[in-house]
């Protein structure tokens, strides 16, 4: 299967697909993700983290060529994706990944819930009054699966709120508040669940940031599981830095838990890697089941293999779109949506959109998805800050764009100067 050669082609999707190809009318009638099932016909879907976009042609065909081989059974190993994630990760981030520390699991939530399971076991192994909930921290507003995994593990969460930091033409900057991370380290937190890069803001950690966090969790000896899924998604002139390196320079514990799943749009392959920052996390990891492994699709490893190789070109190209629709969106709020802010975004293709000074009341997602039938995520499910924004799918034909903020702009009064400036 060849790719189109798509570079000429301002109207077509990464995979030279046209956007007229991608109205979601007729996506409706093609695809069967919860995406396109979970609302009635006349709602635009705009929530769940999945594109529109075509899969690249490398990853259709690495997954064709598995099922015609009849090549469709059990894993017993990372195998080839081992070394497609490290040279992947090395190109992209500089980072040297030791391919013995790359596991198998279903997915992102499946290896961040087992990994945390092994640092409860850990501990519980340290001593038997250590066998009761441990904390971990969450700097919030997050991605609320996050708090749905937490539920399966012996933990009571430790909500941290994310940092006001500089003032942006669209919206405000927020980042990692290390002080209170460092408070609630300093009050006994056993783990930290770091989302990098952050959802739903889009936000890159800096390096030095990032240094201090491992600073502080080797000083606490604190667990910390990076989520870093999105990372392959940072967008252009914006410098991503895995956190697995710092953590094993300052000897802090912690394992990543990422997948090719967002970057080339196959959350449903099922299957991701588990990546061990040292020696020491390495070992922890060995306390995990077989069936961690067992459990992940041999069609996702190969498309995995194929996406971290061959589908680098097609990344790019997607990244490129993000980046033009996340413009797009921010011109149109800034002209369609008064009241409305958005977050600035360096990665991802999820805009967080505060709609406190819109004039549509506490719950601006419930009237977006009853008056305007646009389906959005909830800000209020993100935890602590959450409440009264919405998270917005950009992976798709602007055209999806201009609708969906033509259906909300219908349906906002004229936000007050009083109101807006409260947001502010």
């Amino acid at each position: 299967m060849t790719e189109p050669d798509c570079r000429n082609a301002p109207d077509a999707d990464p995979s030279g697909v046209p956007f007229s190809a991608l109205d979601p009318a007729l996506l409706r009638t093609q695809r069967t993700s919860l995406k396109w099932t979970r609302y009635p016909a006349d709602v635009l879907p705009l929530f769940v983290a999945e594109m529109d976009f075509a899969v690249a042609a490398e990853v259709q065909q690495a997954i064709l060529d598995r099922v015609t081989a009849s090549d469709i059974g059990y894993l017993d190993a990372a195998g080839p994706l081992a070394p497609a994630f490290a040279d992947y990760a090395a190109a992209a981030w500089g980072w040297d990944v030791p391919h013995d520390n790359v596991h198998l699991a279903t997915d992102v939530a499946t290896g961040v819930v087992e990994s945390l399971r092994v640092a409860w076991e850990l501990r519980r192994q340290a001593g038997p009054e250590l066998a009761r909930p441990q904390r971990i921290v969450l700097p919030t507003p997050v991605y609320p699966g996050f708090f749905e995994m937490l539920e399966e593990l012996p933990y009571d969460i430790v909500e941290v709120p994310l940092r006001a930091t500089r003032e942006t033409p669209t919206g405000q900057e927020f980042r990692l508040d290390l002080d209170a991370i460092a408070r609630a380290f300093e009050h006994g937190a056993e783990a930290f669940l770091l989302c990098s890069p952050h959802n739903p803001h889009g936000t890159v950690h800096t390096a030095d940031e990032l240094t201090e966090l491992a600073r502080l969790s080797a000083q606490h000896d604190v667990f910390v599981v990076a989520d870093e899924i999105h990372a392959p998604l940072t967008h252009a002139g914006t410098r991503f830095v895995p956190f697995a390196p710092l953590a094993a320079d300052a000897g802090a514990i912690s394992v990543t838990t990422t997948s090719p799943s967002k970057g080339w749009n196959i959350a449903g392959a099922k299957c991701s890697v588990i990546v061990a920052a040292d020696a020491r996390a390495n070992a922890a990891l060995a306390l995990l089941p077989p069936e961690t492994t067992t459990r992940a699709s041999i069609l996702g490893l190969h498309a995995g293999v194929a996406a971290f190789t061959n589908g680098r070109d097609w990344l790019d190209r997607a990244i490129s779109q993000i980046e033009k629709n996340t413009a797009l969106l921010t011109e149109l709020v800034a002209t369609r949506l008064p009241g409305v802010r958005l977050a600035p975004a360096q990665s991802g293709y999820l805009a967080w959109l505060d709609f406190r000074g819109a004039g549509l009341g506490p719950d601006p997602h419930a009237r977006i998805l009853t008056e305007a039938r646009v389906a959005l995520n909830n800000g209020a499910d993100f935890g602590l800050g959450g409440a009264g924004h919405v998270r917005l799918n950009l992976a798709c034909a602007p055209e999806t764009i201009h609708e969906a903020v033509e259906r909300i702009a219908a349906i906002l009064p004229t936000a007050s100067p009083t109101t807006a400036e409260v947001s502010r």
